[in-house]
């Protein structure tokens, strides 16, 4: 369910110019080039964006590879809109799109030292399989992967 007024909505090819500067703010060096956004939409990956009053405060997506296992590809939320379910939501968003689709796992990769964002997917079953050395780059952060079963 989602926060008081914030609405969640398919991500569009006009979205992209409106998720760089969150990517830019997050990420830095690591941020997405409008060419992957392009692609994902273009490979039909399920992404939405979250928005209040017009404005977007976040977008997250998801990859369905067969036969039954899901990847959610990002969950990003504006700073000035953290910490008020919108991240959840969206994570709900994620998991419901790939229950429907069959997935029986839900994948994801999370920085190694990104404690609430890991401690966010523990609430919804992610638990820690393994680890990807240097996986992001150019900072050489290591990724935490995560899975979680379908009940």
């Amino acid at each position: 369910m989602s926060p008081a007024g914030v609405r969640l909505e398919p991500f569009r090819w006009w979205h992209i110019d409106e998720v760089l500067p969150i990517e830019a703010d997050l990420f830095g060096a690591e941020q997405w080039s409008p060419a992957m956004f392009w692609n994902e939409l273009a490979n039909g990956h399920f992404y939405l964006v979250a928005t209040d009053d017009g404005s977007l405060l976040g977008y997250a997506g998801l990859a369905v590879a067969a036969p039954d296992e899901a990847w959610v590809q990002n969950i990003a939320v504006r700073r000035g809109a953290q910490r008020r379910g919108v991240g959840r939501a969206l994570l709900e968003a994620l998991l419901a799109e790939a229950a429907r689709r069959g997935a029986r796992s839900t994948l994801l990769e999370v920085a190694a030292d990104n404690a609430p964002a890991q401690r966010l997917y523990a609430t919804y079953g992610f638990e820690p399989i393994g680890v990807r050395r240097g996986y992001y780059q150019p900072s050489n952060t290591d990724a935490l992967v995560m899975r979680r079963e379908q009940d």
